[in-house]
């Protein structure tokens, strides 16, 4: 059976992110998800990600669809020149009629499609909260460069009566990426501790997608618990304990 692709996502670090791909390195993670970067700047980002045996699996872009595809060309480009393929997005329809703004998601995916990038819309209201809802967008836009980014813990911020394997298993034809992050369950409640202190059952999330042939990227997204304050210490030790949850669960960086 393949390896599971184990990434960070930067933010994980909050205002600490300088020492962040040292950190990951030190807990042997290979691959984390970051900004991406403009054109310019790719020879640069590769160096910085070289210098401590870094590689990104996916990238982070701005995805308005108020604003024309053309924006997010140079995005695309960056992507394409760094070697990375997957791209994360958060986007919405916000005042759009859903089928207009189906028709600009269009847009962008055969944009990308120009450059071999694949855009993962997050698990984000009011396009892809749920897997319904995903699936509805992904019918509708009918394009393959266009697929859902599964995130363990907005399922329950923003849906009630959900659970995570169960969501994966109905959705895995339309996963690209995976967010890994824990909650209390509750709905609109800001509590993205360590993984493995929630209730999401990451185990079974795994089961569910790797019998379908999905082997990631999944990256961890630690978004922290409303009202804390943790110094740089308290936030590195969080990224190392969910490292070593997913060690004990049988999944390796």
């Amino acid at each position: 059976m393949p390896a599971n692709q184990i990434s960070v996502n930067l933010g994980s670090y909050q205002k600490f992110r300088e020492g962040a791909l040292a950190h990951l390195a030190s807990l042997g993670v290979r691959w984390v998800e970051i900004a991406g970067p403009a054109p310019d700047q790719v020879e640069a980002t590769r160096a910085r990600l070289a210098e401590h045996g870094m590689t990104a699996a996916t990238l982070l872009a701005r995805c308005d669809l108020t604003e024309e595809p053309e924006a997010m060309r140079d995005s695309f480009l960056g992507g394409q020149m760094l070697g990375v393929s997957r791209f994360f997005i958060s986007t919405r329809a916000g005042e759009l009629p859903k089928p207009e703004a189906y028709r600009r998601l269009r847009a962008r995916a055969e944009l990308a499609a120009e450059y071999g990038v694949t855009l993962c819309f997050e698990t984000h209201p009011d396009l892809g909260e749920n897997v319904g809802e995903a699936r509805a967008t992904l019918h509708a836009v009918g394009h393959p460069n266009l697929r859902w980014n599964l995130d363990t813990a907005n399922l329950y911020y923003y849906n009630s009566g959900v659970d995570a394997v169960d969501q994966a298993e109905r959705g895995a034809d339309l996963i690209g990426s995976v967010h890994l992050k824990d909650t209390n369950g509750a709905t609109r409640c800001w509590w993205f501790p360590a993984l493995g202190e929630g209730v999401v059952d990451f185990a079974g999330v795994f089961r569910a997608l790797n019998r379908r042939g999905f082997f990631g990227p999944f990256t961890l997204e630690l978004e922290g618990v409303q009202g804390e304050s943790l110094d740089e210490s308290g936030v590195r030790e969080r990224v190392a304990r969910s490292i070593g949850f997913l060690r004990a669960i049988g999944v390796s960086p």
